[in-house]
């Protein structure tokens, strides 16, 4: 059995509930081109992966149309939107058990890196943090296995054996296995079994409880 020393967190759908946020930013954002959306349950797919793709495969958006969508998106989302979101219960606990458990604990989302700090900060989740990473404002970084590989870089991480990513979407995974790390996959956020077994996540995590379990006590084989 093997204990992880280094665990990687994604922020949406994994720490945090974000859906009134994300969909009211992204509706506010189609609503700028013309396209209203009733259904708001139908915008969750963009929870997770980054905006631009999500714009381009879900709208048939251009790369223009997708870079004018985030701006009108951000617009909404860095004054109301990041902050319609809730921590998901067991989370703070979970964080703090593995502080004191002398783990190395890292951030690494796809959201632009300034939002994700401001996210953890005002949740109160910041200090059980050794490291923030995400994407940049201008569009770098924004990959999942960018993020990944910079922010066990930027902590010095270079047994990559000791760590894993912890996320709720098919990204999650497919980016830590490109930096040789596994992935459990979380099933109480935005992705589903299906999605996380078919990216090969090392094993799922139906709630917050199973998390701890798996992460404080024996881990993967």
């Amino acid at each position: 059995m093997n204990t992880y020393q280094t665990i990687l967190f994604d922020l949406d759908g994994t720490l945090t509930d974000p859906k009134i946020g994300i969909t009211s930013s992204v509706a506010y954002a189609l609503e700028s081109f013309g396209i209203h959306i009733e259904d708001r349950d139908s915008l969750c797919p963009f929870i997770g992966p980054p905006l631009k793709q999500s714009f381009r495969a879900f709208f048939g958006f251009d790369d223009r149309q997708a870079a004018a969508a985030v701006e009108k998106y951000r617009e909404y989302f860095s004054v109301t939107g990041i902050f319609e979101n809730q921590v998901y219960q067991g989370i703070p606990e979970l964080l703090a058990n593995l502080k004191a458990d002398g783990r190395t604990v890292l951030l690494a989302t796809s959201k632009p890196t300034v939002f994700a700090e401001r996210i953890l900060k005002h949740f109160g989740l910041d200090p059980w943090f050794d490291g923030i990473t995400g994407s940049e404002l201008d569009g770098t970084r924004v990959n999942k296995w960018e993020v990944i590989d910079y922010a066990l870089h930027k902590a010095g991480i270079t047994d990559r054996q000791t760590a894993v990513m912890v996320g709720d979407r098919s990204h999650d995974v497919i980016g830590a296995l490109k930096n040789n790390i596994p992935c459990i996959g979380v099933l109480y956020g935005y992705g589903d079994l299906p999605e996380l077994q078919s990216a090969n996540a090392a094993c799922i995590a139906r709630t917050v409880s199973d998390l701890a379990n798996l992460l404080l006590q024996s881990t993967l084989t």
